[in-house]
């Protein structure tokens, strides 16, 4: 049974996202710089492995570094490898035996409590997210408010799916349709929302009945520390979640490849999780089941812009998903595909904009921060160099060092105008601000452009004519489609959230069929 540090709380009534924070109010922003002043105190502590509730210390350290400021060391985190594989298996073995029969009821008990210890140190977290990957408040906020939603929302759907029965009862049978956990599994998270989205694969995976190792980017394992901590002061048993920072070579392939591993959960790139999958899929001996894979994977999403369109909304749209966190989010805009009428007063207009954008250091709040790493850095600026032969530069192409720091991984929002279709710009996830604004001399070939990926996350459009969305809605091949709106910012429960062919398996976090993937469905019937 859990033992809780905190009371216990129930789902009371219907859920809602948790409300943003208006940091033009004073005292947010008082409180805002309170929280980065604490802390600041705090960066460049030790972190251990925490498998099986033990505290571990490895030869080999991960040194997390603030993007803005590389000098300033974040957080010292062990780093794990092949040696501690079995130990941590074996923790997570021993603890599902009793996790997965935990009553549903008390797991979600957990989630919430979580979520009000999130609640009550959101600030804090919002700090150490502006520190370890280089967010704005806003973007700050936004990602420590997700966390909080999939925690309230995974605990009330864990209570739907344990209360599940079958579509009827056969006469003369008692038939019951029950969902239980899979087993040990491995999440991994990746960098850009690192409390979000390893918050809300973690949640699902034990509030289902699951254990977990995690293993966290090696760019953010401090908010992944911090977020452990919270599960442990809210009364999570040892055992459940085993907290193991390491390589992905060594460590988080030898999981991936393990006969006790059940399934695995994970976000980031496509070469990634292309390799996970391939991984998962070849049987190891004594493995009685067939691995499953629960991936997503990138974008390279397009925002159509009609020439019926209100240009200012799509304008403020296109800005904000193309460069909100500087464009490292698996569903910004990386495409604009304009039509021919308005396209040469868009580009115009789209110029001036950009140009408008404050850049500096996340803990002032400017528009733009910094990339996440020099390796980053490096793969976008090799993209500008393509994109000068491919298309004409518009605005930005040059790392930048604003005036308000002395080093970091910057680089000023970037646009090419009049990019082909099928360009290197146009077609691969570069994972940064850098937008491509492509014409099209109607909807339906502007259509045919925003499909001519290989992936299929998010994509906007932006239209008054009822026709054009109606189509839109049944041709426009992503998972996540905003009718003139930008194409970022899902809202968990309203916003479904998971792509199409290389975007991932499609795995809908944040709304009603996503804990089904951490789960199995056993049909029981008793005749009577």
């Amino acid at each position: 049974m859990i033992s809780h540090s905190i009371p216990s709380r129930s789902p009371q009534g219907a859920f809602a996202n948790e409300p943003f924070v208006d940091f033009k109010a004073p005292e947010n922003a008082r409180a805002m710089r309170a929280a980065l002043d604490k802390v600041t105190a705090q960066l460049g502590a030790e972190h251990d492995l925490i498998v099986g509730g033990r505290r571990m210390k490895t030869g080999e350290k991960i040194r997390s570094i603030n993007p803005a400021r590389p000098a300033q060391v974040v957080g010292v985190h062990q780093k794990a490898g092949a040696a501690q594989v079995e130990a941590v298996m074996a923790a997570a073995l021993g603890a599902f035996e009793s996790w997965s029969r935990v009553p549903a009821g008390e797991r979600a008990s957990l989630l919430l409590g979580a979520a009000e210890i999130i609640r009550r140190r959101k600030l804090e977290f919002a700090a150490w997210l502006v520190y370890e990957v280089g967010k704005n408040w806003a973007e700050a906020d936004a990602d420590v408010g997700e966390a909080i939603d999939f925690l309230e929302f995974y605990a009330r759907e864990a209570l739907r799916l344990a209360a599940a029965v079958p579509p009827i009862q056969y006469p003369g049978e008692r038939d019951e349709l029950l969902y239980i956990p899979l087993g040990v599994g491995a999440v991994i998270p990746p960098w850009n929302f690192p409390l979000a989205i390893m918050a809300g694969m973690t949640a699902a995976a034990i509030v289902t009945g699951n254990t977990v190792v995690l293993k966290p980017s090696s760019d953010s394992p401090t908010v992944a520390a911090k977020f452990v901590e919270v599960l442990e002061e809210a009364g999570l048993p040892d055992g459940v979640v085993n907290f193991c920072p390491g390589s992905g070579a060594s460590f988080g392939n030898a999981v991936v490849e393990h006969p006790k591993t059940r399934f695995i959960a994970f976000t980031g790139s496509k070469a990634v999780g292309l390799q996970i999958h391939e991984c998962a899929a070849r049987t190891q001996p004594g493995q009685i089941w067939i691995k499953r894979t629960i991936l997503e994977m990138g974008g390279k999403d397009p925002i159509l812009v009609c020439a019926d369109a209100d240009l200012d909304a799509a304008l403020d749209g296109v800005v904000a998903s193309a460069y909100g966190f500087s464009g490292q989010k698996c569903s910004a805009c990386s495409r604009a595909i304009v039509e021919a009428p308005v396209y040469d007063v868009f580009v115009e207009r789209l110029r001036e904009r950009v140009a408008r954008l404050t850049a500096g250091d996340p803990a002032a709040n400017p528009n733009l921060g910094p990339v996440i790493n020099q390796a980053a850095l490096d793969s976008m600026l090799r993209y500008i160099e393509i994109g000068k032969k491919e298309g004409h530069l518009v605005a930005g192409g040059r790392p930048q060092r604003p005036p308000t720091v002395e080093d970091g991984f910057f680089l000023e929002p970037t646009v090419f105008a009049d990019v082909s279709p099928d360009a290197v710009l146009a077609q691969e996830e570069i994972f940064g601000p850098v937008l491509a604004v492509i014409k099209t001399a109607s909807f339906e070939e502007g259509l045919k452009i925003a499909n001519n990926t290989e992936y299929g996350l998010t994509g906007a459009l932006y239209s008054t004519d009822r026709a054009k969305l109606d189509l839109a809605r049944r041709e426009f091949h992503v998972g996540n489609l905003y009718f003139n709106r930008k194409c970022t910012g899902a809202m968990v429960g309203a916003h479904p959230f998971g792509g199409f062919n290389m975007s991932g398996t499609d795995s809908k976090a944040g709304g009603p069929d996503y804990l089904y993937l951490f789960t199995q469905a056993k049909s029981v019937a008793e005749k009577r």
